[in-house]
């Protein structure tokens, strides 16, 4: 079966993962072509699997994604599937992991167009530090770090994109200054290996390290933060059947994750806490740790032959 990559053109940032997953699928003999999920030219409903890879500009034209998401998914098989997609694009699944128990980073959302004291909310939750982020962003796209003594500035960037973007609040954590922010990359039912990442703000560069080992209990975090996802679709299921919603997954058992990044930070406690949990188009580092592409590589290999 001809295996289709969704990326986007013109690509906002370096995909360091797409050279060696072509070079690989090549080697394993899978026919792979790489399209722009927005280029009709590619023929995304025609038969074929899709597996999302890039699609980072997908934040600026929401609507037509998902419409794109739906009509590809109809074609073959779809990784991550489209019931995924629907549940992550959005980061209130924070603070619905976050009511399951997941230690996740502090979040308030402020939904679009909503008046909101900035100053109260910072004070109430007693953070001397705090960004600022769209729920809907993939990279570092309107995600800013304050000051408590820098709130006019956050006033400002709050207003330019309230108006048309649900927006994120959260704590500046210290750790990430140092310990730095941990990316955990999870393959076909396993953790394969964390990258550390420096603090991005909007329109830096990302800096990553080699691959590390992935620290006990940030991998209980990541396998915490994991385990919820199959009843969290399954009721979404049940609710959208029962309301009637068109377009609504069929089944009750939610479909099997292809991967998944789960980004970890630590509190002031040194407990690791949920940062992102990324199932939509996460770069995985696959050039960081090899045996994670041939890992990838070949899952991909078993899907298609079955």
């Amino acid at each position: 079966m001809k295996l289709r990559i969704a990326t986007c053109r013109p690509i906002p940032k370096f995909d360091t993962d797409e050279a060696p997953l072509l070079a690989a699928l090549a080697a394993r003999g899978i026919d792979a072509t790489l399209g722009a999920w927005h280029d009709e030219r590619v023929g995304w409903e025609e038969p074929g699997a899709t597996v999302i890879r890039s699609t980072w500009n997908y934040i600026h034209h929401l609507d037509a994604f998902l419409d794109w998401a739906a009509r590809a998914s109809t074609a073959g098989p779809f990784w991550n599937p489209l019931s995924i997609v629907r549940w992550n694009i959005h980061k209130r699944y924070l603070l619905e992991l976050g009511a399951r128990g997941v230690a996740t980073t502090p979040t308030t959302l402020f939904e679009r167009g909503a008046i909101v004291d900035l100053g109260a909310e910072v004070d109430a939750h007693g953070w001397n530090e705090f960004v600022l982020k769209p729920a809907v962003g993939a990279g570092s796209f309107g995600t800013r770090r304050f000051a408590r003594s820098e709130l006019a500035d956050a006033r400002a960037h709050l207003a330019s994109l309230l108006p048309t973007r649900d927006m994120l609040l959260q704590p500046y954590l210290s750790s990430v200054d140092g310990y730095g922010e941990r990316a955990l990359v999870w393959l076909d039912g396993e953790f394969t290996h964390a990258i550390r990442k420096t603090p991005r703000w909007s329109g830096q560069k990302e800096n990553v390290s080699t691959a590390l080992a992935i620290e006990p209990d940030e991998r209980a975090l990541g396998e915490a933060a994991l385990a919820p996802i199959a009843s969290i679709l399954a009721g979404s299921s049940r609710m959208a059947s029962s309301s009637g919603l068109a377009g609504a997954p069929r089944s009750a058992q939610p479909p099997e994750l292809l991967y998944a990044r789960v980004d970890v930070a630590r509190d002031a406690s040194n407990r690791p806490v949920l940062m992102e949990l990324e199932l939509i188009e996460p770069s995985l580092f696959l050039a960081q740790h090899p045996p994670a592409l041939a890992r990838f590589v070949e899952s991909l290999a078993r899907r298609l032959a079955d």
